[in-house]
């Protein structure tokens, strides 16, 4: 018993002058283990005047963006109809608004009054705006050069793609339970980001089970129409050798990852980029992922628009839906044009939107 008490004692002696050689020992080989962890400083200040005042600078971008294009006027007999150019203010209003069309009313009154647009509506106009499938043209092309701005600083960019619910259901047999049951509907939004401002710089909308590498060249010849590209980033699921030589056809570098199953044969005529590009892959993996991983910018983009607008569509009908989720976009380009007017310190000029055609073809 004693002899126990004894050999107990002696142990916990021995440990406490130890330990603290073996405490030092593991703290110095975690320090030499451990990598410098990468941190992202905020502009508190830019961002905080930026907050303030969003509001305003959006409308009066907006205003700006919509006076640079030449809309038809419309002749018809009867009542005067609601512009093409106030309908496009009145939904990109109500979706910054995250509101109703009934609370979203006293908000178009007031820019109504600072001479942004003719007449404030009825709440029911407003909904009626949704199902006008004019305004896709119009909306996909005030995304595509409301980052003029931003020509000089984006000249890389990532491609991606995601979901927005909808309020609808279809039927849906699952063959591995043999068990029918609901599972709801859904858009899926298409774009191209710039990687360091996450300007939207072209978008698609399709139906939720699309596939996504039949819109990556629409996406990067949209972008090219008004910015200089010199990188393209996509995960695998845009992986093919058409893909490449779009980019490269245009004077850029895509790094998208091969798949398993992939080999090094060019296949098709002219399409000598694809051996080298699996070369590189290859042999050089971590300078080529240094490159790839700047598609992670897209997440962040997503993630922003969803955020701060929503990643629930409220319109019952097709056109209705796509229109919400490109107003959604619209509202996310101008949020990143006030960030970056105060942060980086740009001139907001949109100019040059009157050399920019409308491309009148829309998904």
């Amino acid at each position: 018993m004693y002899r126990y008490l004894d050999l107990n004692k002696i142990t916990t002696r021995i440990y406490n002058e130890v330990k603290p050689a073996i405490k030092e020992e593991t703290q110095v080989e975690q320090i030499k283990n451990k990598k410098p962890k990468k941190s992202y400083p905020q502009d508190w200040t830019a961002y905080n005047q930026a907050q303030q005042i969003e509001k305003i600078y959006l409308m009066y971008f907006l205003d700006e963006l919509l006076d640079y294009i030449p809309f038809p006027e419309d002749k018809k007999v009867g009542r005067k109809p609601v512009s093409t150019r106030d309908k496009i203010f009145y939904l990109t209003l109500q979706f910054y608004n995250i509101k109703s069309s009934r609370r979203c009313i006293a908000d178009l009154e007031i820019a109504k009054r600072l001479g942004f647009i003719d007449k404030a509506p009825h709440f029911n106009t407003v909904l009626k705006c949704l199902k006008d499938t004019t305004l896709l043209t119009y909306f996909k092309h005030l995304i595509n050069v409301s980052g003029i701005p931003l020509q000089q600083i984006e000249t890389d960019f990532a491609v991606d793609s995601s979901g927005f619910s909808t309020s609808q259901f279809d039927r849906w047999f699952d063959v591995r339970l043999g068990t029918n049951s609901d599972k709801r509907r859904f858009r899926k939004c298409h774009l191209t980001c710039g990687v360091k401002t996450n300007i939207i710089t072209a978008v698609n909308i399709t139906k939720g089970y699309n596939a996504d590498s039949p819109q990556f060249k629409d996406l990067v010849l949209k972008t090219n129409r008004v910015y200089d590209i010199r990188e393209v980033s996509a995960d695998k699921a845009y992986s093919s050798r058409e893909n490449l030589n779009i980019v490269s056809q245009i004077g850029g570098i895509a790094f998208i990852p091969f798949k398993k199953n992939v080999t090094k044969k060019s296949r098709m005529s002219g399409s000598f980029l694809w051996k080298r590009m699996f070369k590189f892959y290859s042999e050089h993996q971590e300078e080529f992922m240094q490159h790839y991983h700047k598609r992670s910018n897209s997440e962040s983009t997503f993630h922003m628009l969803k955020i701060k607008f929503g990643s629930h569509l409220r319109s019952k009908y097709e056109i209705g839906q796509i229109n919400e989720i490109l107003a959604k976009c619209l509202c996310h380009n101008l949020c990143v044009l006030t960030q970056e007017m105060f942060e980086l310190g740009i001139n907001v000029d949109f100019e040059k939107c009157a050399n920019i055609e409308i491309a009148h073809k829309h998904n």
